[in-house]
């Protein structure tokens, strides 16, 4: 549940901006020489002050021009944070906001630095207050601020209205969720019963106070905070200067312009096949020779009948379940291996790609698939040896494009 909500609050924020950046960049256009061209606007308004703004300014910056100006400040200005902010308002107010007093009632939070106590509070606060209905909240002393807002926000969540300090409600919620979100992935804020985001003094050794030295020592590490944050920086800036340097000159890497993953690297050379599956392989051979997978498929269906998860979503069958088995395999060998129902079909087999075609919409879908490939799962592990294989189980998983992994 934790990992899920820091996702959500991630994406709360990530999804606004990449929203309004698609929007901003239709009709972006960066403006060169600000600097020159506000001297010379400024030179003309001094030169005429008394003039009309069409006759004086646009010789001088054309309308175009103050237009792109224009849009560039709002697209790295406060007016961009605002214009984000209401996009991420807007998807949190009609939609994730429900879930809010659910996390709040099923988790509980805790803290060992005093520091952090503020995001704490504003949750407690937020669950005394998650039946009122007010959008905005006078701001007082029972009200949270310092460490839960953000200083780019503070503006959009504490408003004036006519000399009073009011609390805008639902900015308020999406900055305590922001802060304690930040605060969670680094354990600041830990939460009671969980297991990755425990208390993290249980992740230390009973006697650490006491031989704090020793285990720093063991882990090579120094117990001056300066040093370790001087090296750690070093590190980076080497790390970084590398990056630099080297990627412009490596041939397999490249910067794309567009898309989600910039960096785009080709794939590495594969490796060399492990000796005990070349072994494997030909003992594999040496007991069936002739066995294709097909066959491998056929032989699994009629001893665990996987084939019968597999119901029609319309209302009736008109196939006998022999001739609707065969067709169900030949699906699920033409979708597993990638071959294609049309490759399938024009087999020996006698069935035409629009009759393996109407099998795969009507007999195939997610939910048998996941009920099929368990069974296959099952009857694995209980026919293979455990003195070879180990006690342990494994995931069922494909390396398809058609299926997935469940």
């Amino acid at each position: 549940m934790i990992e899920l909500f820091i996702q959500i609050v991630h994406r709360l924020s990530a999804r606004a901006e990449r929203k309004l950046v698609k929007t901003l960049l239709s009709d972006f256009q960066k403006v060169h020489g600000k600097t020159t061209l506000l001297f010379r606007i400024a030179e003309a308004a001094l030169d005429n002050p008394n003039g009309l703004v069409k006759e004086v300014v646009y010789p001088v910056a054309g309308e175009d021009t103050l237009k792109s100006l224009l849009k560039e400040y709002k697209s790295s200005g406060p007016a961009y944070q605002q214009q984000v902010h209401k996009i991420l308002r807007s998807s949190y107010s009609n939609h994730y906001r429900r879930m809010l007093p659910k996390i709040l009632e099923a988790l509980t939070f805790c803290s060992n630095n005093t520091q952090h106590r503020p995001v704490l509070d504003a949750l407690d606060w937020l669950k005394h207050n998650q039946t009122s209905n007010q959008r905005y909240i006078t701001l007082d002393d029972t009200i949270p601020v310092d460490g839960v807002i953000q200083p780019k926000w503070r503006d959009i969540v504490i408003e004036d209205n006519q000399g009073e300090k009011r609390i805008n409600r639902i900015n308020y919620e999406i900055c305590v969720l922001q802060a304690l979100r930040k605060r969670l992935r680094c354990k600041e804020i830990w939460v009671v019963d969980a297991d990755r985001y425990r208390n993290p003094d249980d992740d230390l050794p009973l006697d650490f106070d006491a031989n704090r030295e020793n285990y720093y020592q063991d882990l090579g590490q120094t117990t001056d905070a300066t040093a370790f944050v001087e090296q750690l920086r070093s590190e980076m800036s080497s790390a970084l200067e590398l990056l630099n340097r080297e990627m412009p000159k490596n041939r397999k890497v490249r910067i794309l312009s567009q898309g989600k993953n910039r960096i785009s690297i080709t794939p590495l050379a594969p490796q060399q096949e492990p000796m005990n599956l070349a072994y494997l392989k030909r003992e594999i051979t040496g007991r069936w020779p002739m066995t294709s997978l097909l066959d491998v498929l056929k032989e699994a269906d009629l001893r665990i009948g996987f084939s019968d998860h597999f119901k029609t979503v319309a209302d009736r069958e008109n196939l006998d379940r022999q001739s609707l088995q065969q067709r169900i395999l030949l699906c699920l060998y033409g979708m597993g291996t990638n071959t294609g129902l049309k490759r399938v079909s024009g087999s020996r087999h006698g069935i035409s790609y629009k009759e393996l075609l109407n099998v795969r919409r009507r007999f195939i879908h997610k939910a048998a698939l996941r009920n099929a490939i368990g069974q296959v799962a099952n009857a694995i592990f209980t026919a293979r040896n455990p003195s070879i294989w180990g006690e342990g189980t494994t995931s069922c998983a494909s390396d398809s494009k058609k299926f997935g992994s469940w």
